[in-house]
């Protein structure tokens, strides 16, 4: 693996065709983003690109899609975005884990699988760094460009309220803004609406919320039925919701992936970190959001879960800290939510 920066990138894909790019399981609106929005800039350099995901794609995000029509060509160069690591390409995309030529990622956990690599784990979104390189390229930025920036951006920052964002994050969406588009449709499908099965999922999983270590930790569950009986779609954005109850700094979201296979997302404040908590599990992530997959009952691995919580309490924990809450999102990676 060769660390790149982003003038190598550019350069690299202005030489470059045919180009496969490749988004995470679990798809969040940084890695669509991200692609949608790179691929928009390289097929206005005359060149053939493509954007697949190996999971179901929410609905609210067709909006990014619009126009671009699948190109048919035998891939000659791979391109991964916003992917930490190649078991976040799922099932139907692993035969590309070692075949990655270029990987644009923001996440400090990237295993540095690609060939090559440009990370900048600073930025709070990777649709960040792919502003700058579509600049770079001299491609002008378009309103369907700028849509698909806006949406990796602030996604991933929670419409700008984790702790992640920077200034550069809301000057790069002010100059999007010069551009003109509409940010309040966008805003209002990410943020504010909800299915009604949307909100019956909440509902149930509020209802089994348990709480340990005396309130620090909120565990809900979400069962192999409640998980086959609702639209992939709808489980995005449950994982943040035991963390926002006031008191807990640590909340945990345990998805049932077989009867002795749980996918866990862990989301912390800022004075405990989720990576490490998922770390010592064979996962991985942010800072404030990660994942990992542990096998055993349910009563086993909340057992596990608890004995890495209390081992990161007890290393970094500073109990007069403000309760302040850290970027709940897969954010997110949410495809570190299904780190398996």
């Amino acid at each position: 693996m060769i660390r790149i920066t982003r003038n190598d990138a550019a350069d690299i894909l202005k030489s470059a065709d045919k180009i496969l790019i490749l988004t995470h399981q679990s798809p969040d609106g940084d890695t669509l983003g991200s692609g949608y929005a790179i691929c928009r800039a390289l097929r206005s350099l005359n060149k053939q690109a493509n954007v697949i995901c190996g999971d179901f794609v929410p609905a609210k995000y067709d909006y990014l899609s619009e126009g671009i029509d699948i190109q048919d060509f035998e891939p000659e160069f791979i391109l991964a975005v916003d992917i930490a690591d190649p078991k976040l390409l799922g099932k139907n995309l692993s035969h590309y884990g070692d075949k990655v030529d270029l990987c644009i990622d923001h996440h400090g956990s990237n295993t540095g699988y690609a060939k090559k690599l440009l990370l900048d784990d600073t930025c709070a979104a990777c649709a960040e760094i792919i502003y700058d390189i579509i600049n770079i390229l001299g491609v002008e930025i378009d309103k369907c460009i700028a849509e698909c920036i806006y949406t990796g951006i602030s996604t991933d920052t929670g419409c700008f309220r984790y702790s992640n964002t920077t200034a550069n994050s809301h000057f790069i969406v002010a100059k999007l803004m010069q551009i003109g588009f509409n940010y309040f449709r966008i805003n209002r499908r990410m943020f504010e609406i909800k299915s009604r099965e949307r909100i019956e999922m909440e509902m149930r999983a509020l209802e089994g919320m348990e709480y340990f270590l005396d309130g620090k930790v909120a565990i809900i569950t979400l069962t192999k039925d409640m998980i086959n009986n609702s639209d992939p779609g709808e489980l995005e954005g449950i994982t943040p919701l035991p963390r926002q109850v006031e008191g807990v700094r640590c909340g945990i979201t345990l998805k049932q992936h077989d009867d002795n296979v749980y996918r866990i997302s862990v989301r912390t404040g800022h004075d405990l970190d989720a990576s490490k908590i998922c770390a010592r599990l064979g996962g991985g992530g942010h800072k404030c959001a990660a994942g990992c997959s542990v096998r055993g009952t349910r009563d086993e691995v909340i057992d596990k879960l608890l004995n890495a919580v209390k081992d990161e309490m007890s290393a970094c924990l500073k109990p007069d800290e403000d309760n302040i809450i850290c970027r709940p999102t897969i954010d997110d990676i949410q495809g570190m939510d299904e780190l398996a």
